[in-house]
């Protein structure tokens, strides 16, 4: 069971700072189990991307298509050997819409909401590559989209608006424990019927505690510009990671792709 914990005790040094929900964020009920969203699906003897990636082509029958413009999840793809094997194409989805929709429903949690953003990126692209009057010349597509915010003791925190929104974010997060939530949605598209399945979609989640930070090392960090297109504005994989004591959970969700689940999703796809 998660624990319950007063904004006071989150900010801990920090109390006198007036946390203001971010634009698209809300409050969440806290009755999930983290063990349960952190477990793997796999069980013994089941494949990873390793043995089937020469399945994949850029030119071959079944082609990977990443519905993302993160340069950290391309760089995830390509960690995984997929360089050269993928192609990239940004979803038409309204992010900012579907934000404002799924933070008005008190039903939705944090890790449904990341799974959704991923599932309707994908999906989006899917739809509108079926409208197009684009000839494939190719079998079929998987589609990947995902999504990965900053929970922090219910509260979204999203990719900061500015600076001001930027250091208000890590301000909070200094000394304390978030989750961050990765959702991952992968579709695959028949080209000879426009038939769309959806294949796999979970949520990844891990546990990141910061550092107490000063505001002389907040103000520095911002000013390298790292934190602004970053949830919870920050990235474990470049400066920010200088921030963070220790992390429960897999190192690479916080980045933006859960690597171990979705080579195991990707290898399930190519079987």
């Amino acid at each position: 069971m998660y624990r319950l914990l007063t904004l006071a005790t989150i900010l801990g040094a920090h109390r006198s700072l007036a946390l203001s929900p971010h634009p698209y964020t809300k409050n969440f009920s806290r009755t999930r189990t983290l063990s349960t969203q952190m477990s793997s699906t796999a069980t013994t003897g089941d494949n990873l991307l390793l043995s089937k990636l020469t399945t994949l082509t850029i030119d071959g029958p079944i082609r990977l298509i990443l519905a993302s413009q993160s340069p950290r999840r391309r760089e995830i793809l390509d960690m995984m050997g997929l360089t050269d094997r993928y192609s990239v194409q940004p979803s038409p989805l309204d992010e900012e819409a579907l934000q404002i929709e799924l933070a008005a429903n008190p039903a939705i949690s944090p890790q449904e909401y990341a799974k959704k953003l991923a599932e309707s990126k994908a999906h989006a692209l899917a739809q509108h590559m079926a409208s197009s009057s684009t000839k494939y010349d190719h079998e079929s597509s998987l589609i990947l989209g995902s999504d990965t915010i900053v929970d922090l003791n219910g509260i979204i925190l999203e990719k900061p608006k500015n600076e001001d929104d930027a250091k208000r974010m890590l301000s909070s997060l200094s000394g304390s424990w978030h989750e961050v939530h990765t959702g991952v949605a992968l579709y695959k598209m028949s080209h000879d019927n426009d038939g769309i399945d959806l294949i796999s979609s979970f949520t990844d989640t891990a546990r990141v505690k910061f550092a107490i930070l000063s505001p002389e090392d907040i103000d520095a960090y911002v000013k390298t510009g790292e934190p602004m297109d970053k949830a919870g504005s920050y990235g474990i994989q470049g400066i920010g990671g200088q921030m963070v004591e220790r992390i429960e959970g897999d190192f690479f969700a916080v980045m933006g792709l859960p690597m171990h689940r979705l080579s195991r999703v990707f290898a399930n796809a190519l079987a």
